[in-house]
């Protein structure tokens, strides 16, 4: 059968053009963000969930439909936030990013009252899990570099200092009021008793003492009193006191922050077993913001990262205004590699409470030790040094989180951008060797190494045990043709290396991690996603 070159040709070429058609089609598919709105008492049908461009401020609105759910579709890429209202019940905003065209992101978002309060924790749904024993820490299996796991590890230990929004001294009554009250009934219940709580409050642990115990001894049925005399024994490392206060108490009645104190007593005694236990028990009777994240914070800490996970994403979603369970959230998923879920915790933590500096921090030192840059962080560190222009730490943090952002490109325009941040960092700490050292990388980058051997000493000058400015003055003398000095700084850099390392093997051998009982069965969760 003969077949017609000029029909063969048409048809190829129609075939072509369906198959580019179709590519082009692919290659435009723009993002979409999906999602469900609840409250305590499950989906929140009709709710208004609100959806922002944070590039041109270009907004649209979706009501949710009789599932609670809800979608945005055809967006670009870019950052978005994101929030839902009904009434007078709001969602605390989120940043969400479409990182390239195609991308898909699921969001839950969860209503509070007007006076943010937000419904009890459940359990009843977390996953099954039990810490059955301990064992040395001597090889931990993290993730990604060393740098990345120390980084990890650091974040764990900064989370359980993590302050409650409400953590303040609660207005009221002077010091030199209280202590006058005092000075006029010494043998008086109430005045010992509320100058100690004052101290309690103000984080005096010590001066606290004093005034507790005497109203302890004036009412010794006091268990209020008792238990607050316990916590600041406890606080300032009196344990065994405070564990016979706590005994006390305990032999006699039942109460969450009794168990509670129990397990910061543990975990100071070198008990973690014990600690965690009493953690959860607090959590589980009253599943408070501050028991739910003392037991995450307790399970973080000894890397029994994914239960910890679990218990921070419960709390954050129980308690949608508490920036510092988003924070801890952040720290176990870095914990975990997923850098741009952190990120996005993080970035959603300094929104509920923009002037508060501790999920600015996190998000810095994330960015800094993350291999590639991560969603949201740049916009947030920038309104952090906004904020705080004289902070040396949100100008450093900034300046590294636009340079990375930026593709570590040496042009002008984004150098002069990343030097300001740098110089302003100096200015408000002429110490900071982390910006001497930046400001050493970027004159080798352009290729003057002699400016940059003066500022990686005077990072040296500043702190002696930065390994990386021991190295790059290596690089930097070895390019400028100064072969001794250059391998000085190579062994100098290879000592301190090692000394550091031996260092945090010791560290790391005082830990305890915890193995976990998973779905009935024993098994050793680590670090790895």
């Amino acid at each position: 059968m003969k077949v017609n070159l000029r029909t063969l040709f048409v048809l190829f070429s129609l075939l072509l053009m369906a198959r580019l058609g179709f590519s082009q089609i692919q290659r435009g598919a723009n993002g979409s963000i999906t999602g469900s709105v609840r409250d305590s008492s499950g989906a929140v049908v009709d709710a208004t969930v609100r959806l922002q461009h944070v590039g041109d401020g270009e907004a649209e609105e979706r009501k949710t439909d009789a599932s609670g759910a809800f979608g945005f579709s055809s967006l670009k890429a870019g950052a978005y936030l994101l929030s839902a209202s009904k009434g007078e019940r709001h969602s605390s905003e989120v940043t969400v990013s479409l990182t390239r065209k195609g991308s898909v992101q699921r969001v839950e978002l969860t209503l509070t009252s007007a006076s943010g309060e937000a419904s009890q924790m459940e359990f009843s749904d977390r996953p099954n899990f039990t810490v059955a024993a301990v064992t040395d820490w001597t090889a931990a299996g993290g993730h990604g570099s060393d740098t990345n796991l120390r980084m990890s590890e650091a974040l764990n230990r900064e989370t359980s200092r993590l302050k409650s929004n409400s953590d303040s001294t609660t207005p009221g009554a002077s010091e030199q009021d209280l202590r006058a009250a005092l000075e006029k009934s010494p043998q008086s219940v109430e005045a010992n008793h509320n100058l100690g709580r004052f101290y309690l409050r103000a984080e005096r642990y010590s001066d606290a003492i004093m005034p507790l115990q005497t109203a302890f001894s004036l009412n010794p049925k006091d268990a209020q009193a008792e238990y607050e005399l316990a916590l600041a024994l406890a606080r300032i490392g009196k344990l065994s006191e405070a564990q016979d206060h706590l005994g006390h108490l305990l032999s006699s009645g039942n109460k969450p922050e009794w168990h509670r104190l129990s397990g910061e007593i543990a975990e100071k005694s070198g008990d973690p077993l014990t600690a965690v236990r009493e953690f959860e028990r607090a959590a589980k009777e009253d599943p408070s913001e501050e028991n739910t994240f003392a037991w995450g914070s307790e399970l973080l800490a000894h890397r029994a990262i994914w239960q910890a996970k679990d218990v921070f994403d419960a709390g954050a979603k129980a308690y949608p205004q508490s920036a510092r369970m988003l924070t801890a959230l952040g720290a176990a998923l870095f914990a975990g590699a997923l850098y741009d879920d952190a990120a996005r915790r993080l970035c959603q933590a300094s929104d509920l409470n923009p002037g508060d500096a501790e999920p600015y921090l996190f998000m810095g030192k994330v960015e800094t030790a993350a291999p590639d840059s991560l969603p949201c962080i740049e916009s947030k560190l920038q309104r952090f040094v906004q904020m705080q222009p004289s902070n040396s730490t949100a100008n450093l943090y900034y300046a590294m989180s636009y340079w990375k952002e930026h593709g570590k490109r040496i042009d002008p325009a984004t150098l002069g951008v990343v030097e300001s941040h740098l110089q302003r960092a100096l200015k408000a700490d002429p110490k900071c060797s982390d910006a001497f050292l930046q400001l050493g990388i970027i004159e080798a980058s352009r290729g003057d190494f002699k400016t940059a051997v003066d500022y990686y000493r005077r990072a040296i000058e500043t702190d002696a045990q930065s390994t990386e400015a021991h190295y790059r003055l290596g690089v930097a003398y070895d390019r400028l043709g100064e072969k001794a000095k250059a391998g000085d700084e190579f062994r100098l850099h290879e000592e301190l290396k090692k000394k550091q390392a031996a260092t945090v093997n010791e560290q790391r051998k005082e830990v305890k991690q915890f193995l976990v009982q998973v779905g009935g069965g024993s098994q050793e969760r680590s670090a790895r996603p």
